[in-house]
């Protein structure tokens, strides 16, 4: 017994020191990225300054381009195209209609992600308005900024990416795939889908949950059975965690529950690792209808009382259908003490002053 504890004991500490070398690391990290940040926009903004000044046209770029490569082969990461992105990095971050709009949803000026304060070595520069977005900027990674600054049009949408990218953790191609999916129009969308229950629970639900997910990797016809629906996502289950989100694990499909002398099955069971709760998602091939609602809650029921452990959240149920009637769901949300959401797998178009809005309320999360 002594020696099992004496384990325990080592195991705990062993603990601790990973803790402390994965600490640094991170740390590591983020000081690298903001030097790599902080490079771009530095040689953007002296490029840019030529090319403004007429100084220099395209083809000195190139020139400059063949020089550091000849004589700097050591310095990777500057060729044509990469330094006129540092030059759109510069101008479209410098200017004053992504300035307005980062002081539009974040009114006390500066912002700073809550797990690292800035730690670049220009003082000065972190004191200007420059620095004031350099401290949103630091969230992302530079690829993923040029991912942002080449497929998306609007300063809202640049700036939502940046602080998803920063909440998601999201490396490159996990970025691409949420910009492709539209997921700044899903995510922010109408909330009327969302029970009470859900928001009294889980009040940062609205921007951990998406109103609409793309299946289109399933390749599903017009006219398809919920077995199909199902077995194409088990299929495909990695794309579908990747479009619910990072923080989904996936437990079982038509996970049984035993209630009194009859058993049902829920479609799909996942566990939110950052929710720590369970999360049934029932699939339906059919507009929705509130009767679906009310199985939904039984099956949170179940799960409450015979699955879910003593240290975990409530769970949680998502409705995914192709198609649903607003007014409907608002009236059967408005009385759902469960938390419980109703999703789409079909695109929806969300007017630009609804996203603007609800971007305000994502941006909050940061304050």
């Amino acid at each position: 017994m002594e020696s099992k504890n004496i384990i325990h004991s080592q195991e705990h500490q062993f603990g601790e020191v990973v803790d402390i070398i994965l600490q640094h690391r991170s740390r590591a990290s983020r000081a690298v990225n903001e030097e790599m940040l902080l490079t771009a926009w530095n040689v953007g903004s002296y490029v840019s300054g030529k090319l403004k000044s007429e100084e220099w046209g395209s083809k000195v770029v190139t020139q400059l381009s063949e020089y550091i490569r000849s004589h700097r082969p050591d310095l990777k990461g500057y060729s044509r195209s990469s330094i006129y992105n540092m030059v759109m990095f510069y101008d479209e971050y410098s200017s004053e209609a992504f300035r307005n709009t980062v002081q539009q949803f974040f009114s006390n000026g500066i912002v700073q992600p809550k797990t690292a304060q800035l730690m670049a070595s220009d003082k000065e520069f972190v004191q200007t308005a420059s620095g004031q977005i350099f401290n949103i900027l630091k969230m992302t990674s530079l690829s993923n900024h040029f991912e942002i600054l080449c497929r998306c049009r609007s300063q809202e949408e640049r700036l939502f990416y940046i602080l998803y990218s920063y909440k998601e953790k999201l490396a490159y191609r996990e970025l691409q795939r949420c910009i492709s999916n539209q997921t700044y129009a899903t995510l922010l969308g109408n909330k009327s889908n969302i029970s009470k229950g859900m928001l009294e629970i889980y009040p940062n639900a609205p921007i951990m949950f998406k109103d609409t997910l793309f299946v289109d990797f399933l390749g599903l016809p017009k006219k398809h059975s919920e077995t199909k629906l199902r077995n194409g996502l088990i299929e495909h289950m990695k794309q579908f965690i990747l479009e619910l989100g990072k923080d989904f694990i996936f437990m079982d499909q038509e996970y049984r529950l035993n209630v009194g002398a009859s058993t049902y099955k829920a479609d799909l069971l996942f566990f939110h690792r950052g929710l720590q709760a369970l999360v049934a998602v029932e699939l339906k091939k059919t507009k929705f209808h509130p009767k679906d609602l009310g199985q939904l809650e039984f099956y949170l029921e179940a799960l409450d009382r015979d699955v879910k452990r003593s240290n975990e959240n409530p769970s949680i149920g998502i409705i995914l259908c192709p198609e649903s009637d607003r007014v409907v769901v608002e009236y059967a949300m408005n009385r759902c003490m469960s938390p419980t959401m109703i999703a789409e797998y079909k695109r929806i178009l969300i007017p630009q002053e609804r996203m603007q809005e609800q971007l305000r309320e994502f941006c909050n999360f940061f304050i």
